[in-house]
């Protein structure tokens, strides 16, 4: 799925010029359901929302959904924020993972979601994606 979907685009953001005011500012409306890829251009799930810090209005984590089948038996991880890249040529995001590496990542089922705000966790999420808390990579892809 595509960010520039208009089928998605409610309020217009779009409609002017057909690409909106991204890739340096766009909706989260617009990137719930955005495709996750790794570098060896293998689907890893799309993400299904965005974690916000209250104090500080920073997108912590994106939670990506990833194997089952149609909802069945999939599993959550909260990537971190910085460990995604948006791809803008192929309107996606990027993660550098395998899927094996994935499978093997802390993960979640969506009835019983973690504390989030627990820094053990926190720590281990982030050591596991090898990302500092505040060293968001602006870089565009």
């Amino acid at each position: 799925m595509s960010y520039t979907d208009t089928s998605r685009d409610t309020y217009g953001m779009y409609k002017k010029t057909g690409k909106g005011p991204g890739p340096y500012l766009m909706g989260a409306r617009t990137l719930i359901g955005e495709d996750v890829y790794n570098g060896q251009d293998e689907k890893l799930g799309d993400i299904k929302e965005f974690m916000l810090e209250m104090d500080t209005g920073k997108v912590a984590y994106a939670v990506l959904s990833f194997g089952g089948f149609l909802g069945m038996g999939e599993k959550l991880f909260a990537v971190p924020w910085n460990a995604l890249k948006l791809d803008t040529a192929s309107k996606r995001f990027l993660l550098n993972m395998g899927k094996d590496q994935l499978k093997n990542a802390p993960g979640f089922d969506k009835d019983d979601w973690p504390d989030m705000t627990d820094q053990t966790w926190a720590s281990g999420i982030q050591s596991f994606y090898g990302t500092a808390s505040g060293s968001r990579d602006t870089s565009i892809h």
